[in-house]
């Protein structure tokens, strides 16, 4: 049974993650596919190909992605090479500190190269990024002509 894996599940957008995947054929060519919808609904996505390892296992830590977004070794590649499927937009996180994006991972076989419905993915699962971390205060700061925001820690 194929799994992947991102540790910490929940984490803030500036940690490191790992990301794994396990249960593949030896040698098997997997696209692993990385999404999340912004607050105004718009989609950000990356992909990158691997060949598993003799134990049947992807590492983008350890293993060079083939193609897709990026190649090469980038353990946090699939997170930093997030694009618009909209061009010319950008990934913001407005509400810094009422919710994280839900990042959305997944496994296909083979070379998945667009967003075919009718594919399935041989795994999946979710991973949290948050911008401020528990405990932290977000003080609005409005002083004549400036504007911006102060985080104070718990």
């Amino acid at each position: 049974m194929v799994e992947v894996t991102v540790t910490p599940q929940s984490s803030l957008a500036d940690r490191p993650v790992q990301i794994r995947v396990r249960g593949l054929s030896p040698s098997q060519l997997v696209t692993l596919r990385a999404w999340l919808k912004d607050e105004q609904g718009e989609c950000f996505q990356s992909r990158a190909f691997f060949r598993a390892d003799g134990a049947g296992a992807v590492d983008p830590g350890l293993h060079a992605a083939l193609g897709g977004s990026y190649s090469g070794v980038w353990p946090m590649g699939l997170l930093w090479f997030l694009q618009p499927d909209t061009l010319f937009r950008r990934l913001v996180k407005r509400d810094v500190a009422g919710s994280p994006f839900h990042v959305r991972l997944e496994v296909f076989d083979g070379l998945c190269l667009g967003a075919d419905p009718r594919e399935q993915p041989l795994a999946s699962c979710e991973a949290e990024r948050w911008y401020v971390g528990p405990g932290v205060q977000r003080v609005p700061i409005r002083q004549g002509r400036v504007r911006g925001a102060l985080f104070l820690p718990p």
